[in-house]
């Protein structure tokens, strides 16, 4: 079957020989050297280091890519990934020690644990949104476990894959970690060699594709998808402080993140002083920035500007453009059809539709009636209406009062549910998803106990058995 992984045109050129590449991979995997805790946490850190010696040129290539400033490039690419990496280094020694199991009675004499092995040669598929956390991001997980990586960037961010392409190897065992870039065509034949383990993050028609084509080969799959995450703004919310922090959220990388807000629910009670703080949120926070802000290409931009063309809401703020500049300025938009594209379809840009409750009731039923999301927001006073919404809204991750900085901690998975995503990594969470947990089990030859249930099988024997398992 053939597959079309592409977001773009772009196509690959010096494509190495793929089969070669992954074979020298699964060659060193073999070896043993990956599976040693020193190499891993000399790995880690020199991962660490890879992000903040080469910070100035990190900043640069997310700027030609994406119109990224320097705070927001060292905010979301730089500083979470070599956190995590550093976090890792300090550590995989405890991650990986065998976590002993007390077995039932039935099972004694006999010792049980969990042991933690990688999985091999895996292949970690980035995004162009933010792509050095996006693809360095996992590979804390994978080096963290102990296998070798093909990474394979962005085509849609080809100045950041370019320096991932230069850096990876100066910094990394390059016997081990493999830079290989290039567009869908080569995503589809990286997929081909039937890897151990396939992480990929990205939008989730091309997630569907990617699990399509794994699946030929039985290799386990991570999505990292997205969706249309929601924002439930409660009548008892701290209205000035929610807008603010729904704009900050929604402005930064022009609102192109998964996790970004897609829509907000407001309460009819504040929806109007929700939209004049937010108003004054994006007036404040986009003062010296004159222009719109920045689209990563002019097929994403064709999208945004298309939908909002179409849109039966009322623009607030912005909704002007510059297609010369493949600029759009923040925009809200109240109230628009729930069928049209800004409230069907994952808008990843600087547009934030408010769509009006009339009770947290309805906000519910809202969000369940739409495919899960990758995030969920609420900001609210109230422990009950906290609770009710945490535990009758089903969401990849959930934020009380706050967006965006569940993905900025080590300490708690990142994953999406449904639609948005399957399996979860950060931390702790991203050893364990590129680790098999295999089960061992050990007993004694002496005394043999078993004996009493090799056959014949009398009737002594079964009612033995019987008391004992």
């Amino acid at each position: 079957m053939t597959t079309d992984f592409s977001e773009a045109p772009l196509k690959a050129s010096d494509t190495p020989d793929i089969p070669a590449v992954v074979a020298g991979l699964r060659k060193t995997f073999a070896s043993g050297r990956t599976r040693d805790i020193e190499w891993r946490k000399r790995q880690l850190l020199a991962l660490e280091k890879l992000m903040v010696d080469n910070e100035p040129a990190i900043a640069e290539a997310l700027a030609k890519d994406l119109g990224r400033s320097p705070f927001e490039a060292w905010l979301a690419d730089i500083a979470s990934t070599a956190t995590e990496a550093k976090d890792a280094a300090k550590n995989v020694g405890k991650w990986t020690k065998r976590k002993y199991k007390l077995l039932e009675s039935s099972q004694l004499p006999g010792r049980g644990w969990v042991e933690y092995e990688p999985y091999g040669t895996v292949l970690i598929i980035g995004a162009w949104n933010f792509p050095f956390a996006l693809t360095l991001g996992p590979a804390v997980g994978a080096l963290a476990a102990g296998n070798t990586i093909v990474l394979k960037p962005s085509e849609v961010a080809p100045a950041s894959s370019a320096l991932m392409a230069e850096l990876v190897p100066r910094y990394l065992d390059r016997d081990a970690v493999v830079v290989i870039e290039g567009d869908g065509a080569v995503s589809q034949e990286l997929i081909e060699q039937g890897f151990d383990r396939v992480f990929f993050t990205g939008g989730t028609e091309i997630g569907r594709k990617v699990y399509q084509a794994a699946a030929a080969h039985l290799s386990p799959v991570t999505l990292e998808l997205g969706g249309k995450s929601p924002v439930i703004v409660a009548q008892d919310a701290d209205v000035e402080v929610a807008a603010k922090r729904i704009a900050w959220t929604k402005l930064i990388n022009s609102g192109q993140i998964c996790i970004a807000p897609d829509y907000v629910l407001a309460h009819a009670s504040v929806r109007d002083q929700l939209v004049d703080e937010l108003k004054k949120a994006v007036t404040k926070f986009e003062a010296e920035n004159k222009g719109g802000k920045r689209i990563v290409n002019e097929r994403h931009f064709a999208r945004l500007t298309n939908a909002l063309s179409a849109t039966k809401g009322q623009v607030v703020v912005g909704g002007q453009s510059n297609a010369d500049a493949i600029e759009i300025h923040p925009t809200v938009v109240v109230d628009p059809a729930l069928d049209e594209p800004l409230m069907t379809d994952e808008i990843f840009g600087p547009i934030l539709p408010v769509v009006t409750v009339q009770s947290l009731d309805e906000a519910i039923a809202f969000v369940n009636s739409r495919p899960k999301p990758l995030a969920a927001y609420l900001f609210t006073k109230s422990k009950a209406v906290r609770e009710r919404v945490v535990k009758q809204v089903p969401a990849g991750g959930m934020l009380v009062n706050s967006l965006l900085f569940h993905f900025a901690t080590a300490k708690l998975p990142f994953g999406g549910v449904g639609p948005s995503g399957m399996g979860a990594y950060h931390g702790k969470w991203g050893f364990e998803e590129f680790s098999h947990r295999k089960t061992v089990m050990t007993k004694p030859t002496r005394p043999d106990v078993t004996a009493m249930i090799y056959p014949p099988y009398t009737e002594k024997a079964w009612k033995l058995a019987r008391r004992i398992f």
